[in-house]
């Protein structure tokens, strides 16, 4: 320590020589002062004036911490052993051609109903034929929660998160029947459940939980010289009554998601569901609403609705309607954009994608090929973010065929992976393999509808690898959203970015190599939303920090993060007086009307910008002095 010391300026050699000799009892004592009346006579003021304050943030503590158990009982048919009516050609609409399909009291109700048959794809088992809901019926849900938002935009965020650490304790809880019910209505397999629907809303449920409040809470932003005396905050208010349209594949998280961020924002939220999951989006509403009202709240604050799309179009063009989620198609996508446009309200638009898993040169396969397979195959393919298409540099194409050639042809139907949601992408998808097959592309393994030997009906997919297919190809341009993994070969990284580029989706992308800075400089260059690692299913996803969205087709605006909470909020810029009553922002009398003085005032207010603005200390010395005589 000395050799230190004395290595330093002589100045500081005596002081740090005492210091160093200092024991920890002579530090401590120097430290400690024992109390004394003045002392103690200042800590107890301090104490009696910040108590209030700190009890207050206690008591909203402990109510925030507070986790309310609630039942809520998993119907019959998501049970394994359960076994259902086989529905002969199963679609929405078999109960027009089995009336044995319709429930015992259709028709009795008066007027006529329109109905949905609900199916597990998997099986072909028939769940419910679900009577749908009229234009008006639908009307009444949204006035119904715009009519409890004033009273859910006055909880407290003690309140709010209470309610999410009840709904995460009932979702740990019990994981294995929301996972079976979302597997009935879907027909994933319960691994791909657990990945897309549980991890990913866990997530949403602790980022919430852990950084909603700052997010929204008023937030401080700089001033300027001429501000000074000004406090300037970005309030986020609650937006009113908010409305999400939601996709099939995922039918938990996808449901679950908008309904946690608009609540947490203090908005009452309608979810239109999709018709092809009305059976278990129900359940999930159910659960949501039962823990709504086990802690206390109301709830008339989510509204579910099961319609057809051209009912949808009513709830989309209701003026009540502040905010539009949409997640689906890029047709049905333009539809909601036109609507909200006449309505005047902001959109989050999540569409299709084309979504390449970028294969640079010397990458190493064999420890990439288990993410490439779940990037390509989890739930089916059927995936906003899961991998359409591989581009591998020709001097590792063979060996990237070679690999996983074996494990494509592996996998087995209803084990690994699961039906698609119905028959209606089959004979697109045959027609468009057969197209590439035609111009050259070679199909090694798969390439056509699954009979299941147990479940005939079911709407399975062969898992699919296509080879030697080229960006021209309508394979390479459409996306398929089915177990299919298409292969591109490439030569050169720049044409293979154009590529990639050239395409109108832009939804996201993964890049792969050996070397750290290239993969950084290829991803820098692909123009989309989001860069992508898929590892169990797009690890990217289960940050549910990071905002979530594209670019050109396939949409706009971001959900997740802050972004997306703050995009459910009325952003609102407060500025007031730092010292109120003493120091106010007034009119200087050289500018103020009339104008006393047309040369004073020009003075006045050049002084005033080079006071502020000039580059240099002397230049805004000459702004005071212009200033000072413009006043005068």
């Amino acid at each position: 320590m000395l050799e230190t010391i004395d290595s330093l300026p002589a100045v500081l050699q005596p002081w740090l020589t005492w210091l160093s000799a200092l024991t920890l009892g002579q530090i401590w004592k120097v430290l400690y002062n024992p109390p004394n009346k003045l002392n103690l006579t200042i800590a107890f003021l301090v104490i009696s004036f910040k108590l209030p304050f700190y009890l207050r943030r206690y008591r909203t503590w402990r109510e925030s911490r507070k986790v309310v158990e609630f039942l809520w009982p998993v119907p019959k048919e998501a049970a394994r052993e359960w076994k259902g009516k086989i529905v002969d050609n199963p679609s929405l609409f078999s109960h027009l051609n089995d009336s044995t399909l319709l429930p015992p009291e259709s028709g009795k109700t008066g007027g006529k109903r329109e109905h949905i048959t609900c199916y597990d794809p998997s099986t072909g088992y028939h769940l419910l034929t679900l009577p749908l809901l009229s234009a008006s019926e639908v009307s009444d849900q949204v006035t119904k929660a715009q009519s409890a938002q004033k009273g859910w935009a006055k909880t407290t965020f003690a309140q709010r998160i209470s309610f999410l650490r009840s709904l995460k304790a009932w979702v740990l809880r019990d994981i294995e029947d929301i996972v079976r019910v979302a597997c009935r209505d879907t027909g994933k397999t319960e691994v791909d459940a657990v990945f897309g629907e549980i991890l990913t809303t866990l997530s949403k449920l602790d980022w919430l939980i852990k950084h909603g409040e700052k997010t929204i809470t008023p937030s401080a932003r700089p001033g300027n010289l001429l501000l000074a005396h000004e406090i300037s905050k970005v309030h986020y208010s609650p937006l009113g009554t908010v409305l999400a349209l939601v996709s099939w594949n995922y039918s938990f998280h996808n449901l679950t998601s908008p309904i946690l961020a608009a609540l947490f924002a203090g908005n009452t939220i309608v979810v239109k569901c999709s018709e092809q999951v009305a059976w278990s989006s129900l359940w999930f509403i159910g659960g949501i609403k039962a823990c709504l009202r086990a802690c206390g709240l109301d709830e008339d604050v989510v509204q579910l609705v099961v319609c057809l799309p051209d009912v949808a179009e009513t709830v989309t063009r209701n003026k009540l309607i502040k905010h539009i989620t949409f997640i689906g198609s890029e047709p049905v996508g333009k539809k909601v954009a036109l609507a909200a446009a006449e309505i005047m309200v902001p959109t989050c638009i999540e569409l299709g994608g084309k979504d390449c898993a970028f294969i640079l040169p010397e990458t190493d396969l064999d420890f990439f090929s288990s993410t490439w397979m779940r990037g390509a195959f989890q739930s089916a393919g059927q995936n906003c973010i899961g991998i359409e298409l591989f581009l591998v540099h020709r001097s590792q194409y063979s060996r990237f065929i070679e690999i996983m050639k074996p494990r494509v042809k592996a996998l087995r139907p209803g084990i690994d992976v699961g039906s698609l949601i119905s028959h209606a992408p089959i004979k697109k998808l045959e027609t468009i393999l057969a197209s590439a097959e035609k111009s050259g592309a070679r199909i090694l393994a798969g390439g056509k509808a699954y009979v299941h030997p147990t479940y005939p009906q079911a709407s399975y997919f062969e898992p699919t690898l296509v080879v030697d297919v080229n960006m021209n190809m309508a394979i390479a341009q459409e996306e398929l959203f089915a177990p299919v993994m298409t292969v591109v070969p490439y030569d050169d990284i720049d044409e293979a970015i154009e590529w990639l580029n050239k395409s109108r989706y832009g939804l996201g992308a993964g890049v792969y190599g050996k070397n750290k800075g290239e993969c950084r400089r290829a991803a820098e260059r692909l123009e989309c939303g989001m860069l992508i690692d898929w590892t169990l299913q797009g690890v990217f996803y289960l940050n549910q920090a990071m905002p979530f969205g594209g670019v050109k087709a396939s949409g706009h605006g971001r959900f997740g993060g802050e972004e997306g909470l703050r995009s459910l909020c009325s952003v609102k810029s407060i500025t007031e007086d730092r010292f109120f009553s003493y120091i106010r922002t007034s009119i200087p009398p050289p500018v103020d009307f009339p104008i006393p003085d047309p040369k004073k005032a020009w003075g006045f207010l050049v002084g005033l910008v080079n006071l502020a603005y000039a580059r240099t200390l002397w230049g805004r010395a000459k702004g005071i002095d212009r200033l000072l005589k413009g006043l005068m």
